[in-house]
């Protein structure tokens, strides 16, 4: 899959212009992502000098995007479509905010699997806290394949 992924709020907390502290296992599931053959873009609001530190905060953590703002590292941003031609946007401005980054990479997997559709596990991941804290996402995910299995 070509996955588009934002940098504020999604890999690191808001703190633009400045890079926030790190989001809990964003870095790590991005890196198990690009192990499994997944395309990362980089698609921020970021542009010049700060989307280049945002891409060397990256780099730095080990973390290599195939292109940053553009769906080909060669494409010219003058000349280019805007809009990119990505699988699946991981952003903090989604309809429902960002998901936990285990939510994200099982999602993915599942997805990948042809298991259970995204839209369904991002659903149940958007449950009540307090039905969250009664079953384990784990729990749920299986029970939720489990039932859908002849969907």
């Amino acid at each position: 899959m070509v996955i588009a992924v934002d940098f504020d709020g999604t890999i690191v907390e808001h703190e633009y212009p400045r890079i926030g502290r790190a989001i809990p296992f964003a870095i790590e599931t991005l890196l198990k992502l690009q192990q499994e053959r997944h395309i990362l873009l980089l698609w921020s609001v970021r542009e010049g000098d700060l989307l280049q530190e945002a891409v060397d905060y990256c780099e730095s953590k080990g973390l290599k995007f195939y292109a940053a703002n553009k769906n080909h590292p060669e494409e010219d941003r003058a000349t280019a479509a805007r809009k990119l031609d990505a699988d699946l946007f991981i952003d903090d401005r989604n309809l429902g905010g960002l998901p936990d980054w285990g939510v994200i990479y099982h999602a993915i997997q599942a997805k990948e699997r042809g298991e259970v559709s995204f839209e369904k596990i991002m659903m149940l991941s958007g449950e009540s806290k307090t039905s969250r804290r009664k079953k384990n996402f784990f729990i749920r995910l299986g029970e939720m394949i489990e039932k859908n299995k002849g969907y």
